[in-house]
This record gives C-alpha cells, structure tokens and sequence, in this order.
C-alpha cells in the first residue's frame, strides 16, 4: 500500500468520525434527567428500591431476637408498615436515640420505629425530613388498633401454648428414657457428652415428640430452627426425623463448644453450651464480659446466669460492653436449670 493510500484512509476514517460526532439541528442533546433533582429520597425512591431502611433501639417493646426470630411490638409494626408499602423491612439498631437522630437527619434511613412520644393515634416515629410522602403516609395508616394488635400478637407467640407437642412421661420405664436412648448414646459419644444429659434437653426442647413444633419454625425432638439445619446440612423435610434431628443438634452443641474453647471446665463449657443453644452464643458471651466486668467468673455458669438475667434490664442491655442488645435472659437460665436437674434425676435411674 502507497503513502498516497495510507493517508486517504486515515482521512476517510476522521471523516467519518466526525460526522457522527456532529448532530443535526433536529436532533435533540441528551437529557439526563426528566426533571429537578431535588435531592430527595422520598416514598417513590423507596418503593423502586425495593427496601425501608428502619433505625430502632433494643428492648422488650422495640426489637430484640428471640430463638432466631425477630420480636418486639415496634418492630412488628414496621414490619407491616413495609409490607403495607410493598417492600421488604431492614431494621437496624442504634446505640441510643442521639445515634438514631443523627443518622436520621444525614439520610442515612428512612425512619425510627422508635415511639418518642406516647400520643397512641399516631405511630411516633421520627422520619427523615427529605421525606414527606413517606411521613404522610405513615400518618394515614397508622391507627392505634394496629399497635393493639400488634401487642396480643407477641404475647401469644411467647406463651408456652403456641409449642404443639405431646406431653410424654419423663421416662418410659425403669432405666429406660425414652424411645430414643440408642440414639442419644450413638451420638452422645461422637462428641463426648453423656447420653443423658441429651436426653434431658431433648424432654426440655420436645418431651420426645419428633412433631413438636414451635411458633417460632424450629421443628423436631431437638427442636432445631430451619436456617440453622440449612447450615448444619440437614435437610428441611428431614427436620422430624428422630435420628437427623439428634445428630444435627449434637453437631451444633460440638460446635458451640468449640466456640467457647476458651472455658477450661468441661462441664461449664456444657452449661454455656446449652445456654446459648436456647439463648444465642452472641447473648452469652455479653453476659460473660459483664460478669468479668464486675469482677464475676465469666468461665462458670452459675456467674454468667446472673447477667443473663440482668440483660433484660435497661442498664444492662444498654451497656457498652453488650454488643446484642435486650434478652429474654429468664428463659434461658430456666432452660439450663431444668435440664441440668433433670440430667441429675436421670443419673441416678439409667446407665
């Protein structure tokens, strides 16, 4: 190819691009936005993202987790507020009101589902000021019976009437527990426990009935949430079976052990161990650095007890060290309480 060709072709090519770049008098420039950016993030952005983002503070009338499940009357609002909207709800916990404000006012989230006055006929939820349609809304459809409602719901997921199962006798015959023994001796032994004492939290999560289940999902002899089994491999249709439901809870308890390596004492890692079976290793551990706070044994059950407790108390659950917020402490210390008296009755009856 000549010089003469080569610049020709260059000469073409520039041509070329220049007339695309040029534009017609008809044609119009590109518009980027079909009106003022007000800077806003109001009812309709919400509603296209598909998400509430919601700030609240723990407590037994805000939010707080109870066995894997989401709780507290404020919340529970929210959550059919967002449906009501047609969105999904994400909650997240501030440290006090002073944090909530702040990240209110930076855009941060939409609302508070935090009541700051007590004026019933209106839900009294801060909601960020770039958003009124969302405050207008929220005002036309709350009315107090929600909140009522909202009340006896939670009330009757946390009485013992919502569990369904069959009441069985603590033991079925001298030395013989129940139905189950040569499955709680198969796997008592892959991890080091006695048989016995799984049979004790099996009568406290089931009474051994392989249908029992909660209002909360959890499901089986041992009672295991459907989360949890995806992450211990067990099967959602395989939560009743007797066997898969033993092995998978000896799976946890081993791994809840291995988290709390750090007690020495076989059998206080047990109590923790099932402690936050019921009530969650993260509670747990808030309590033991309260305990060793206050110059306690974080390392023993009976210590740590005491701030399980106290973690329903504001100035416990409030407190810098606890990092999880309100527990319903009481249930959980009688949870461990009964299984470990009942672990002693079924020593002395069975081998």
């Amino acid at each position: 190819m000549t010089k003469n060709h080569i610049l020709f072709t260059l000469l073409s090519c520039l041509a070329l691009l220049a007339g695309a770049c040029r534009r017609s008098p008809e044609t119009p420039p590109p518009v980027w936005a079909t009106e003022e950016d007000d800077g806003r993030f109001d009812l309709p952005d919400i509603q296209q993202a598909g998400e509430l983002i919601a700030l609240t503070l723990s407590g037994p009338d805000t939010y707080y987790d109870y066995r894997g499940r989401h709780l507290g009357v404020q919340y529970l609002v929210c959550e059919q507020f967002a449906r009501h909207l047609g969105v999904r709800l994400r909650m997240e916990v501030c440290r006090d009101t002073a944090e909530m404000l702040a990240r209110l006012e930076t855009g941060d989230a939409d609302l508070a589902a935090v009541r700051l006055h007590a004026d019933s006929a209106q839900a009294g939820w801060p909601v960020g000021a770039d958003k009124p349609l969302l405050e207008q809304t929220l005002a036309d459809w709350y009315r107090p019976a929600i909140y009522d409602s909202m009340v006896k719901e939670e009330k009757q997921l946390l009485t013992q009437r919502r569990v369904r199962r069959r009441v069985y006798a603590p033991m079925l015959s001298k030395g013989v527990i129940s139905h189950y023994d040569g499955l709680f001796k198969l796997y008592g032994r892959r991890i080091g426990w006695d048989w016995r004492l799984l049979a004790a939290q099996c009568y406290q999560e089931s009474t051994f009935d392989p249908e029992a289940r909660s209002w909360a999902g959890a499901q089986g002899l041992m009672q295991i949430m459907p989360a949890t089994a995806d992450r211990l491999g067990l099967p959602r249709d395989q939560l009743n079976d007797p066997e898969q439901s033993i092995a998978a809870a000896t799976r946890y308890l081993a791994e809840l052990e291995g988290k709390l390596h750090d007690v020495a004492d076989r059998e206080e890692r047990r109590s923790l161990a099932l402690a936050s079976y019921n009530g969650g290793l993260h509670h747990i551990r808030d309590a033991m650095r309260l305990a060793e706070r206050d110059g306690c044994n974080p390392h023993r059950w009976s210590d740590v007890r005491t701030y399980v407790l106290r973690l329903s108390q504001p100035q416990y659950y409030q407190d810098t060290l606890v990092h999880n917020g309100y527990m319903r402490g009481q249930e959980t210390a009688d949870y461990v309480d009964k299984i470990r008296l009942r672990y002693q009755q079924y020593r002395r009856t069975a081998r």
